[in-house]
């Protein structure tokens, strides 16, 4: 990534991308390109633009009709998408195979980009992409003209590892949104990164990106996200990640991958999840009526435990995941709380 264009949430940043894509399409000729490929069950935000290519269904069903028809492929989630003895490998290949039919079916003259979360976080739980799986996208979008936009406003800025996520996937988006960890919290900010050639086409083109936000940039928030990542890596917080991620992930297994109502645990570095199943050997998810996860949740929280809890796993109604995030700081003794406690909170609730 060569320049940075600085927002104010990750829903700018994604709404940002997507335009900057279709500019970037139009500087170079292609004035046709307009449509945004993304994946079924992804989230790029609320703002009705980001909503528009989002696959979470919850979040978009009430503005549905404000909303223009989305272009989606099946999403990179072998443990639910998979056939039967599919390997890791031949489902990646699979998956990203269904982008360039999709282009195919649109007319690559229309596509302007391909919209994916690098690891998926709030819709499915913690789904890192099958091995090869983002080094197949990238040689389509290449073959056919589409900008790749990787989606890294959760899992960016070293929460599932390297400082882009997709940096582990041996490959470079032509852009990337960011936010979370990039202030830490301290103060609202987002960012899009691209790469020279993308800015470049502005600069050589018509000279100006046509956008814009009344906060974005704001020094102070700025500031504080400068000051968030000389924390991070200065005392050592960025290389305890994975370290501490896989303390977390070894912990989750040990206290609850035999439990009769986990059937996955996943994620990388410090985002995680676990899926839970009305029926371990089938796999079968909760009845949605019970809220299970929501409600799991809130019991988690009594107990002193704070997760994300998701619901629509799945298909954006079937299906339960518990997220967890938890800061970099994180030492061994509170590692194992969460599993304790996330286990006590599962037990409590699905013993109702």
């Amino acid at each position: 990534m060569s320049r940075v264009y600085f927002v104010s949430s990750g829903s700018e940043a994604v709404e940002t991308a997507i335009k900057m894509a279709r500019q970037v399409q139009i500087e170079r000729g292609r004035s046709s390109r307009y449509i945004v490929i993304s994946r079924q069950q992804s989230y790029h935000g609320n703002t009705l633009g980001a909503l528009a290519h989002s696959g979470s269904e919850g979040r978009r069903t009430p503005y549905v009709p404000m909303l223009p028809e989305k272009a989606q492929i099946m999403p990179c989630f072998h443990f639910r998408y998979a056939n039967p003895g599919e390997t890791l490998e031949k489902f990646g290949q699979r998956a990203a195979d269904a982008l360039e039919t999709e282009i195919l079916r649109l007319g690559p003259e229309n596509v302007s980009a391909f919209l994916a979360e690098t690891v998926v976080g709030a819709t499915s739980g913690a789904v890192a992409p099958a091995p090869g799986y983002f080094k197949r996208i990238r040689e389509i979008c290449d073959r056919y003209g589409v900008l790749l936009i990787c989606d890294e406003v959760m899992c960016g800025v070293f929460r599932t590892g390297p400082f882009l996520a997709c940096a582990e996937e041996g490959v470079s988006p032509d852009i990337v949104t960011l936010a979370k960890g990039l202030g830490g919290g301290y103060l609202p900010i987002g960012a899009v990164a691209c790469r020279a050639d993308v800015h470049d086409s502005f600069a050589e083109g018509t000279g100006g990106f046509t956008n814009g936000h009344t906060y974005m940039a704001h020094p102070t928030s700025c500031a504080a996200a400068l000051a968030v990542q000389k924390v991070i890596v200065e005392d050592g917080l960025a290389k305890r990640v994975t370290v501490q991620g896989a303390a977390l992930d070894a912990a989750l297994r040990t206290r609850l991958a035999q439990h009769p109502h986990v059937g996955d645990i996943r994620g990388r570095g410090l985002l995680r999840a676990i899926e839970l199943v009305a029926d371990r050997d089938t796999l079968e998810p909760f009845d949605p009526d019970l809220g299970i996860s929501s409600r799991i949740g809130a019991k988690a929280k009594a107990l002193g435990l704070l997760v994300y809890p998701g619901g629509g796993t799945i298909d954006g109604r079937r299906g339960d995941h518990i997220l967890l995030a938890p800061a970099y700081s994180i030492e061994s003794a509170e590692i194992e709380q969460i599993a304790d406690l996330l286990a006590a909170a599962i037990d409590a609730e699905i013993s109702r």
